[in-house]
């Protein structure tokens, strides 16, 4: 059984594990790691968040009258998924309901997440299938964690974000509970860019519920930096623990519960909505350069 899979264009290294599915590398031609290696203060890389993305108020999950538990993110980060095609530059991993996930999360699916190399590039498409006899109702993101500082880079403050079109905000932030502050903020941007400093992130992460942009460029003067493009997905957030070396840009296609907010999955905002026998699919690009 397949563990992890190492994938090389000649320009980008990657390695995938079969826990999450998860990117657990990513490497330049001259072998420089530009994502976070999972180190003490969160240790994750780039999990994949299925079947909801940020935290349901109380851990539960409400469908209709019943409740099931689930924990910030769902279950998929966690799952073994299996590796069902693999190739010089390609690979994909599939996870599929079973007794385990529907006791959390009453439905059937069909969760592909596929790697794909082309020069300095990688492609990531995570496809949601649903085989049921109903309405499929999910949420979907991409939580990966690029070093920060970028290598050969300097301090973390030489840093910035340039998006793709000028963004106005709101941005969320999140309560002391995990769920989507009430209360919208501004968004520190100066045209299209966007400094970076630790202490943006001490509140919590920065949400932006509608970008404008389905691109960004990440990186710091005189360094290869990061160009983060995506599809499918509607909401972005960035988000770093304090003191950590690592920035996360998740493409998301869903939210944490608004604070106000008490129904259940059919009227959560946010949610994807995926009629029975359809599949519906979400990318993500990262390129260096």
């Amino acid at each position: 059984m397949t563990d992890r899979v190492t994938l090389s264009s000649g320009q980008v290294t990657i390695a995938v594990q079969a826990a999450g599915a998860e990117l657990a590398s990513l490497r330049d031609a001259a072998g420089q790691e530009f994502l976070w290696q999972a180190g003490p203060e969160w240790p994750r890389h780039a999990p994949v968040l299925f079947p909801i993305v940020g935290r349901l108020r109380d851990d539960t999950l409400r469908v209709g009258h019943e409740i099931y538990p689930m924990g910030q993110h769902g279950f998929a980060r966690d799952s073994r998924f299996e590796l069902v095609e693999q190739g010089a530059e390609h690979c994909r991993f599939l996870l599929v309901d079973s007794a385990a996930t529907r006791a959390a999360y009453p439905f059937a699916f069909r969760l592909e997440v596929a790697y794909v190399l082309h020069g300095a590039s990688l492609t990531v498409t995570h496809t949601v299938h649903n085989p049921g006899e109903g309405t499929l109702p999910f949420s979907i993101g991409a939580h990966p964690a690029f070093r920060w500082p970028l290598p050969g880079a300097g301090g973390k403050n030489a840093h910035r974000i340039e998006f793709e079109q000028e963004e106005s905000g709101p941005a969320w932030r999140l309560d002391e509970n995990g769920l989507i502050d009430a209360t919208p903020q501004s968004l520190p941007v100066h045209g299209r860019n966007l400094g970076l400093r630790e202490d943006l992130f001490r509140p919590s992460a920065i949400i932006l519920l509608n970008p404008a942009s389905r691109r960004l460029r990440y990186a710091a003067p005189g360094t290869k930096g990061l160009e983060v493009t995506w599809q499918g997905f509607s909401h972005l957030g960035l988000w770093m623990k304090p003191g950590a070396e690592f920035l996360c840009i998740e493409p998301w296609a869903g939210y944490a519960d608004p604070a106000q907010f008490w129904g259940d999955i059919w009227a959560k905002p946010g949610m994807e909505m995926l009629g029975a026998g359809e599949s519906r699919r979400f990318m993500w690009r990262v390129s260096l350069g």
